[in-house]
């Protein structure tokens, strides 16, 4: 078995370990990568009492607040169209936010943009906003003209707010006049294919799995609940095989050839910056720095550079779904159980296959992970990078000081004097054995402008690596060579 296929068998076994422990009646799971879903499976029994049937890419589960990415591209559809401004504020949509008494008197009130991005100010809401899909707007225009309570300004903090998304809602309903779920349903969804992925459970054409919450070492099912003014905020159903082509599409935005769309390649890059620090009490023990884009979640990881994800939650039901934003390889997964948090073993899943992807990789990803990192519009600075490699392995082959200085910019020599570095390199070489003329043995980049590549010896290997500066010229400001012995 080949060590894609093994991570595969891996990931298979991670979630059937989950329902065989009782963490869930049932599971269902995919890889993707930026050709689609490439790999799926399924644990447990999807049905009330038991049906016999095991979960698979076909069996709809609530995705919860997965739905907040689809929330976000329906109202950037709007603010592409021009019909809606990110820094409008709220009350311009929703008049009764007007009657809410702000944290204090220089408080801005807030906008759009800030409910997107969690920073309105509002307190963490999610036991409470569960049970909220059902009501009415007028139901929710009741509850602003009661007031409500602010954690921060508007506009200074994150706070993961379902009351802010469920604004949202109301923003894309007023603005095209027509309720939310029919617009996110036309604007979104089916356009893209995803017939499966719908806000009621009765819509559904494939089998939906029933959600179950612990009681007395039993599982309880629980009723479904429809849809109302805070869909917004997590009543999608959907599939695996729905959801990953959701977020096939997401990743594409970062890829080379992004696809066509409802949405345009640059909202949907959109989604996936930065916007929004989440300080790491919301994330207890990651190491990962995080922040919160449109409906995303966005994680910097030291080995596999950007992260995007999303988890969901409602009562009988867990989702999560995350990709690399430099190879597209992702993963999605559903559990129905109430606070499964599937999350944890998607992550660990995602983390397993782009290890295993990293040197090596399935058919579909052969080549990810090595060389400068692909970004849309960067192939001028990648060619610029493979030329300076070229240039850099001449260099420590046959070190002369005029060829460097065409090479490097100043910095480089005035950094480290150049008598200094020849030494240091022929001493990294002679330590390690390193073979100057060989083809690297691995590659590795963050960003189009870096690279670092090894060179193989005969008792170890060199770590060679450049970043180049900003000039087009694609000179070398940072030359770095290290040894690294074999270990024992």
């Amino acid at each position: 078995m080949n060590p894609w296929d093994a991570a595969v068998a891996q990931v298979d076994a991670l979630f059937r370990d989950r329902v065989d422990r009782g963490v869930a009646p049932s599971n269902a799971w995919g890889v993707f990568d930026r050709t689609g879903l490439v790999a799926s499976g399924g644990h447990g029994d999807r049905g009330d009492g038991g049906d016999g049937q095991r979960p698979d890419a076909d069996s709809v589960y609530r995705i919860a607040s997965c739905t907040k990415s689809v929330t976000a591209a329906t109202l950037l559809t709007l603010v592409s169209d021009g019909h809606l401004d990110l820094d409008a504020p709220v009350t311009a949509f929703v008049p009764a936010f007007g009657a809410v008494h702000l944290p204090t008197p220089d408080s801005p009130v807030p906008t759009v943009r800030m409910l997107l991005t969690m920073s309105a100010g509002f307190p963490t809401d999610d036991p409470w906003a569960d049970r909220q899909e059902s009501i009415s707007d007028a139901e929710l225009d009741d509850v602003l003209r009661g007031g409500l309570l602010f954690d921060s300004v508007p506009g200074t903090r994150f706070a993961y707010s379902n009351l802010g998304y469920a604004l949202l809602g109301r923003v894309v309903a007023v603005v095209s006049g027509r309720p939310f779920t029919e617009v996110a349903r036309d604007t979104v969804l089916r356009p893209l294919g995803l017939d499966h992925t719908v806000f009621s459970a009765a819509e559904s054409p494939g089998p939906v799995v029933t959600g179950f919450r612990p009681h007395d070492g039993d599982w309880e099912p629980l009723p479904m609940t429809g849809p109302g003014a805070f869909s917004s905020i997590g009543g999608l159903f959907s599939t695996v095989r729905d959801l990953a082509r959701w977020a096939t599409h997401l990743a594409s935005a970062s890829s080379d050839t992004p696809e066509p769309g409802p949405v345009s390649p640059a909202d949907r890059r959109l989604m996936q910056q930065a916007m929004r620090v989440v300080p790491s009490s919301v994330v207890p023990g990651s190491s990962r720095a995080t922040a919160y884009g449109f409906g995303l979640f966005v994680e910097q990881d030291d080995r596999f550079g950007e992260l995007v994800s999303h988890s969901g939650g409602y009562p009988g039901f867990s989702a999560h779904m995350r990709w690399s934003a430099q190879t597209g390889l992702g993963v999605v997964a559903f559990e129905n159980a109430t606070q499964a948090k599937v999350s944890a073993a998607a992550q660990q899943a995602h983390d397993l296959l782009l290890e295993t992807a990293r040197p090596t990789a399935s058919p579909a990803l052969a080549g990810a992970g090595t060389g400068p990192a692909r970004r849309p519009g960067a192939d001028p600075t990648i060619r610029a990078t493979r030329g300076a490699q070229s240039a850099v392995t001449g260099l420590l082959a046959d070190w002369r000081d005029d060829v460097a200085d065409a090479i490097c910019t100043p910095n480089v020599a005035m950094d480290v004097p150049y008598d200094r570095r020849r030494r240091a390199i022929a001493a990294a070489v002679a330590e390690v054995g390193a073979d100057l003329t060989a083809a690297p043995v691995a590659e590795q980049s963050s960003t189009p402008s870096h690279l670092r590549w090894w060179l193989p010896g005969t008792c170890g290997r060199l770590r060679v690596e450049i970043r180049l500066a900003p000039s087009s010229t694609g000179r070398v400001q940072t030359l770095t060579v290290v040894a690294e012995p074999a270990e024992g």
